[in-house]
């Protein structure tokens, strides 16, 4: 990746996104996982965009209750690299090293438990 981006419409038709669900629940590297998707407060995705950040890179990991995670970063393009840089916000422990320091977001839950029964997705 040597250019920002065009993400283009970000919008699909539902059809698609059930399409594309369940092509990835079929497929045979995830044939079998647990978890199909994340809920994510609304609070989580206002901090992470309200930063002076070109997109959002999620990252997949396991929090302290066991459960798959996404965790959310800000980023930003670099020009000179021709990448998506990560932004880290200082937090409440900003008195110690910047790495310290920095957070992330993370409230998302694994789908399921907390997914809608109902959905086409």
């Amino acid at each position: 990746m040597s250019e920002k981006l065009n993400f283009g419409n970000v919008e699909i038709p539902l059809s698609e996104g059930i399409e594309w669900t369940k092509k990835y629940r079929d497929s045979k590297e995830v044939a079998g996982e647990k978890i199909t998707g994340y809920l994510i407060p609304l609070d989580a995705l206002k901090l992470v965009l309200d930063q002076d950040i070109d997109a959002v890179r999620a990252y997949k990991g396991i929090n302290n209750a066991g459960e798959e995670t996404l965790i959310f970063v800000g980023t930003k393009f670099d020009s000179e690299t021709g990448i998506y840089k990560d932004v880290f916000k200082s937090g409440i422990n900003a008195a110690k090293s910047e790495e310290a320091s920095a957070v992330v977001y993370d409230t998302s839950r694994p789908v399921p438990p907390f997914g809608d029964p109902e959905t086409p997705l």
